[in-house]
């Protein structure tokens, strides 16, 4: 069985699109962080572009099942966090110039 890795985590997080914003969590600066135990369960701590996102349940819940679609992995603990703040300086450039900032 292939290792599960980070980037393999982040690629199938670029599945899950932020449906107000047209755009992958992974580009919109979304994920803080990715941890991958010996064990094979993958940890994501996670934010919104806004606190009460009215889709953040959505969201979390199409990551958990995107991380859970990789073979190996034997769970998916997605975390929503709010520090830092998420702001625009954190998405990445293509996404920067998609939405134009």
């Amino acid at each position: 069985m292939e290792k599960i890795t980070e980037e393999k985590v982040l690629e199938v997080l670029k599945g899950v699109i932020d449906p107000e914003i047209g755009m992958d969590v992974v580009n919109l600066g979304l994920v803080y962080d990715v941890q991958i135990t010996d064990d094979n369960v993958v940890k994501v701590k996670m934010t919104m572009t806004v606190p009460g996102c009215p889709l953040q349940n959505q969201i979390l819940m199409a990551a958990e099942q995107a991380i859970l679609s990789i073979p190996g992995v034997k769970d998916a603990i997605v975390e929503l966090v709010w520090e830092p703040p998420w702001n625009p300086n954190m998405m990445s450039e293509e996404a920067k110039k998609r939405l134009g900032y």
